[in-house]
């Protein structure tokens, strides 16, 4: 396998990187990103370039006849799509377009991986999303992410690629800073309390979320390079939901006093934010992900066995850093 990540320097780029390198059949992995990457150095396999993917010429440079897999990661995300439009269309959109026009003219038989989201989904959404059920986004972030699945679909059936899209649930609980995305605060109720700091909960408790550790969405992203072509070739449409649980926000909370044996709550704040409730508000609730576990995709168990996991890296990062 030789491998193209964008947006190889963030969060699951690095994780994803980390899970390729574990293989053996795995002969080189080309990092793009405007960021260095951590990994920079870290295994001969790895190349990390700083270049600007809107570019065509950079694309040229880095798609070439030998590469087998193409992870495209890199985007900006929901909330910062939604302010800056104009940014939002060139990274989210044009980047998509341009990759798959020179995977077409390269070598028609990469294996093209896009990484989509729940956002692609809005408007009056069924108690549970089926497989076909029809993308209404209701953000400027979903409305991309929905034209380029409809690009991969299309150049998939075209045989001009090899594509699928895989939508990522949103991942609970990442490490780190919180990021611009509208579900930032997902993570952020539980990944700050933890450090002793205040984290502000902008939706209501109650309301629904369908998330993802982070080691099942990288599992499962992997997963998506692997399929065989003939079992993608029985898709209809290349898109897949990727598989997840059903939690809200005073269950996630509720589950970390309890699995931490400390009561946390008075590090969160509950100031409404009408714009981020609007768009995290659209996204499904509750997926039925029977086709995706038929195809060897991967779930949670449950949010206390994610918030265990998360403790404890946490706790050995924090180790490491002593």
């Amino acid at each position: 396998m030789k491998v193209l990540i964008t947006g190889g320097a963030g969060f699951i780029g690095t994780k994803l990187t980390e899970a390729l390198l574990k293989r053996t059949d795995v002969e080189k992995i080309t990092l793009v990103d405007i960021h260095e990457s951590t990994l920079t150095g870290s295994d001969p396999r790895i190349e990390s370039l700083k270049i600007d993917m809107t570019i065509q010429q950079n694309i040229e440079q880095v798609i070439t006849a030998d590469i087998t897999h193409v992870f495209h990661l890199a985007a900006i995300v929901s909330s910062h799509a939604e302010s800056d439009f104009d940014l939002g269309m060139v990274i989210n959109l044009t980047t998509t377009q341009l990759l798959l026009e020179q995977c077409r003219k390269t070598n028609p038989n990469i294996r093209f991986i896009f990484s989509s989201s729940l956002a692609v989904f809005g408007g009056q959404l069924p108690a549970e999303i089926m497989p076909m059920t029809a993308m209404q986004p209701s953000s400027s972030y979903g409305t991309q992410k929905a034209i380029c699945e409809l690009l991969v679909n299309d150049y998939s059936r075209k045989g001009f690629v090899n594509g699928i899209t895989v939508r990522l649930p949103t991942i609970c609980i990442r490490p780190g800073k919180p990021n611009k995305a509208a579900s930032s605060f997902v993570s952020g109720i539980i990944r700050e309390p933890l450090n002793g700091e205040k984290s502000n909960c902008p939706v209501d408790s109650s309301l629904k979320l369908w998330i993802s550790s982070p080691e099942k969405v990288i599992a499962n992203i992997l997963h998506a390079g692997l399929i065989s072509t003939e079992k993608l070739a029985l898709l209809n449409f290349k898109s897949l939901n990727l598989p997840g649980i059903q939690v809200t926000p005073a269950e996630m909370i509720k589950t970390m006093n309890s699995v931490s044996g400390q009561d946390l709550s008075s590090f969160i704040s509950y100031e409404h934010d009408p714009q981020i409730s609007q768009i995290v508000g659209s996204w499904p609730q509750c997926i039925n992900n029977d086709i995706e576990l038929s195809m060897g995709f991967i779930a949670d168990s449950s949010f206390t066995d994610i918030f265990k996991s998360f403790e404890v890296n946490n706790t050995n990062q924090k180790g490491c850093e002593l």
